[in-house]
This record gives C-alpha cells, structure tokens and sequence, in this order.
C-alpha cells in the first residue's frame, strides 16, 4: 500500500491506498470531490464561524427563541416536503451502527426495515475506517460483501427483500486530512457524501431504492440549504432529477429545535423527516448552556425522555413533521442483551419496550435500535399500534410547544458521586476506544458511542463550573473531579488488555472536566490522535 498523488491538479490523497480502495478512489470521483470542495467549503467555513458567534452570544446570556425572520415559513401551512421515497415509506424500525463488514453483513440480515450506515458518531475516523467503509457498501449495494473470518462465514441473506440503506456522513465541523483540494483537507461530509452518492447512486435507484442520507448536529436551517446546495449540484452533476437524493435530518442540537420547519422548508424536494437525536440533544442543551447556572442538569440516568424540555422536543418534532408531509423517526435504544443474567435481561428488555411504545403513541413512525436482537422488540410495538406503514395522518394538532418549553429544566434528580463515577467511566471508556479506532463501546451492557461521552464529559464541566454540591455534601471543584478521574482510569487500565490506551484518554479528558477549556467535540478533539497524513507519492 501507498499514498498517493491523484493526476488531478491540486489534489493529493494522504492515506494507504489499496487495489480496493482503487475502486472507489477513481479519478472521476475524486474530481467530483474536488468539485464539492472548492464549491462549498468557503460557505461550510463561513456557518461555522456563525456558530461560534451565536455560542458567544448564550455564553452572554441570550435566551433561544424561534426566529422573526422566518415566521413567514412556519406560519404557511400550503407547503410540504417530498412524499416519501421508494422504501422509505414504512421505516417503523432502523437498526444503526459503523460501516465494517461484519456490521454491514448482520445489519442488513437483521429483521429490520432499514439500516441506517454510519460514517459519523459509531465509527472512529481513521483513514481505514473511512474508505473501507466506502468500499463495504460499495460491495453490499452490488450484492457482493460476503466473507469468511475464521471459521465463520458471512452472507447476505437471499429470502427476502434486504433493508433500506440510509448512509449516515460525518457533521459539517469535522474534515478528513487524508483528502487534501488546494491543500485544505476537506470536509468529511462531502467526503462520505460525495464517494457514496458517486459510485452508488444509479445502482440503488436500479434496484428499487435510491441515494439516502441521515444528516447530523446542523445547527441552523442556513445549513440544511448548504446541503439542499450539495443534493443539487451532484444530483445535476450525474444526470440524476433533483429530488432524487432523500435526507432525513437529526434534530440533535438546541438550536436547530428552533428551526425544524425552516430546516424541512429548505430540504423539502429532499427531505424525508426528522429524527430525535436524544442523546446528542442533551449534550447540545448542555453545551449550549454551559455558563448558565440555571440549566445545570442532574445525573444524566435522571434527562429521561419524558423531562419538560425532552417531552417538549418530541412533540414538537413529531407535528412540525406530520404538518409537512414527511416521517419523525424516533431514537435510539442502545441496549445489549445480557446473555449471562436472565432477569436483568428481561428487565433492560422491559425498557425497551416501554420506550418502543412511548414512541409509537406519541405519533413516531419509527424508532431506531443498535442490537439485532432487538429489533423483534420494537416491530412488535410498532406492528400493534401503528398498523398502517407510518402515521403521518397523526397531525398532533392538540400540540402546542413554546420557546420556555423547549428551555424548561424542571427536571427532578439529584447528582450524586456515582453518577460522576458513571459519567467518567463512559466517558474514558469511549475516548479509549475511540484511540484504538473503535467508534461504539458497549459499557454495562449499553452501546456508547460520541453522543453520550459527550453528555458525560459536558455535564463533568458544568457541574465544576457552577462548583455544584453532590447529594452526599461533597463540593465538585476541579480538584475532586481530577482525583476520581484518575481513580477511575487507573481502576479501568487495570482490567483491561496491555497496551490500553486509557491513561491517553484520561489526559485529553482532564482537559475537558475541569470547568475551565471546553473543547467544540471530543472527536475534533481526539483526531490527530487517529489521523496520520503522509507525504503524497505518485499513484
């Protein structure tokens, strides 16, 4: 293997190439991302810059509110977005998680509706992962992913009709500095975006399918139209009509809470709904409102989603969606089945399906899980109480959520030296992942991934910031915080495998528990951990 120079001017290519790689690393698509970049970089730049404006102005003590300047939008009642897509409109259940083969192969044999791949908060972004992953659905589209590891064979199932595929690309803020245009790296969006929508495009169309995307972590509607400007340029660029491309689109910051019909309106001849990023919602209620001693939040066990400012959030989604035309998928269940204790097993199970109902009667049409087994689960409540293949009849016209319910943090609980303990070792457990180029850990019995180390690490600081009182009497100052992360790294290093990378994460987690510097992500954090650019050589 090799890094390599493409032919194409400007464009260098600063990771291990292989002859399957080659396949996807063409020349015509790395001029299409090349194209991508210097079309839109300067505007990606520029609206992340808006965001740092905006947090400068909470941090001052601006309270959100839905915007003046385009009421015009949520008030018009003739518009909709796109009816749904072939397959997409029956997703009551989407399984989620990385692009490795193992994952592709299970997911897509998995009892499911549609699965949901992802470049973004499950995987870590090494070089490997990124473009192996490419060339895994590459391989999977074409029918021609299977394997053998060991003794054990991997094969996509021919009985039936396989799942919906939805690729999931990385969030505006983060680049690949694998991929260099003019000697910027470039965006990793465009990058999972541009090699996926390249290669596989007409083929999904083909097969009855088409082009599908989750977006995450927008902010603003002003990015959604960035990406309604992308869907369109590739979509012109190979020939495809507009509208071709479906995206649905994570609610999971607080601010774009505030805009999720303007964010609809933009995406509407692409748009396939919205989904409740719960765990990454939290966080960006945390992150937001960090220096706000008002919204300092209990243990995070007690942000469940039935609190005012989560319940709020859903109803929310759910009407604005169905007022559109288009689905409010649910969140994640992030259980793992536990093999070895029956009755707790059937307790976590218990939850999930009280969750699973919670979401169905609340008018989603759809719900997302991260383990196979639990699939059945979540088909059996959706098939019993939403037996038409989504509710978007549901208008949830009886909704009526304002700009102090979405803030409300009248949430009971209390925060305790254990939920701290919990919060670090999530937390480490993750970030030492996530340094081996692991992007979801399960811990207890629950699949982690970015979202919920970074309600973790945010609520660690929030609390020392504010120099809160734990329910023991205990004073939370950065001296306390240091010495239980310490405690719990040196207690976790110690169970686990030589070469560990745990001591590692707990200097990077230092940094971001003590109420002093707040990085943007842990992943922007972490990433020159993973990312090793070379010298470009000629292909």
């Amino acid at each position: 293997m090799t890094t390599v120079e493409t032919q194409l001017q400007g464009v260098s290519i600063l990771g291990s190439v292989n002859n399957e790689h080659r396949k996807i690393l063409t020349k015509d698509a790395v001029a299409f991302l090349a194209l991508l970049h210097r079309t839109f970089n300067s505007t990606r730049k520029a609206l992340l810059e808006r965001r740092i404006v905006r947090q400068a102005e909470i941090d001052r003590g601006l309270l959100l509110d839905f915007l003046p300047e385009t009421k015009h939008i949520r008030e018009n009642d003739a518009w909709k977005g796109a009816p749904p897509a072939p397959g997409l409109v029956d997703r009551r259940v989407e399984i989620t998680g990385p692009t490795d083969r193992k994952m592709v192969v299970n997911a897509l044999n998995s009892d499911v509706w549609t699965y949901m791949a992802d470049f973004e908060d499950s995987s870590a972004p090494t070089w490997e992962n990124m473009i192996n992953g490419q060339v895994n659905l590459y391989d999977a589209i074409r029918r021609q992913v299977d394997f053998k590891q060991g003794n054990k064979e991997y094969k996509l199932r021919t009985d039936r009709t396989l799942p919906t595929l939805i690729a999931r690309a990385r969030g505006w803020h983060l680049e690949e500095k694998h991929f260099t245009v003019d000697g910027e790296p470039i965006s990793g969006s465009l990058f999972d975006f541009g090699l996926y929508f390249f290669h596989n495009a007409r083929e999904l169309i083909s097969r009855g399918t088409g082009p599908y995307f989750y977006l995450p972590k927008m902010e603003s509607h002003l990015e959604a139209r960035l990406w309604n400007d992308v869907f369109n340029l590739a979509q012109d660029y190979i020939g495809l009509p507009r509208g071709t491309i479906r995206a649905t689109v994570l609610i999971e910051t607080i601010t774009a809470a505030f805009e999720m019909d303007e964010i609809i309106y933009e995406l509407r001849d692409h748009s396939s709904g919205l989904n409740c990023g719960r765990w990454d919602y939290i966080f960006s209620f945390i992150k937001k409102f960090r220096q706000n001693p008002n919204f300092v939040l209990p243990d995070r066990s007690a942000v469940t989603m039935t609190v005012p400012f989560m319940d709020a959030y859903v109803r929310l989604l759910i009407k604005t969606c169905h007022r559109r035309g288009v689905h409010a998928m649910g969140g994640m269940a992030a259980q793992i089945p536990i093999k070895d204790d029956p009755q707790a097993n059937d307790v976590a199970m218990e939850n999930v399906r009280k969750d699973k109902l919670r979401e169905v009667r609340a008018g989603h049409d759809g719900t997302w899980v991260a383990h196979p087994a639990l699939a059945s689960i979540a088909s059996e409540v959706f098939n019993k109480y939403m037996p038409t293949p989504n509710q978007l009849f549901n208008r949830r016209e009886d909704v009526h959520v304002t700009a102090n319910d979405l803030l409300n943090t009248n949430v009971p609980g209390s925060i305790t030296e254990d939920g701290i303990r919990k919060n670090l070792n999530i937390g480490l457990g993750y970030m030492e992942g996530w340094l081996r180029g692991v992007g979801c850990i399960p811990i207890n019995y629950l699949m982690e991934d970015a979202a919920t180390a970074e309600v973790s690490r945010s609520q660690l600081w929030q609390w020392v910031r504010h120099n809160v009182t734990t329910a023991e009497g205990k004073r939370i100052d950065k001296a306390y915080a240091l010495r239980l992360l310490q405690e719990q790294a040196e207690s976790l290093a110690s169970k686990a495998p030589k070469g560990n990378k745990y001591q590692l994460a707990a200097r990077y987690f230092a940094s971001q528990v003590t109420g002093e510097d707040y990085a943007d992500f842990l992943t922007s954090l972490l990433y020159n951990e993973i990312s090793s650019p070379g010298n470009a050589a000629k292909l």
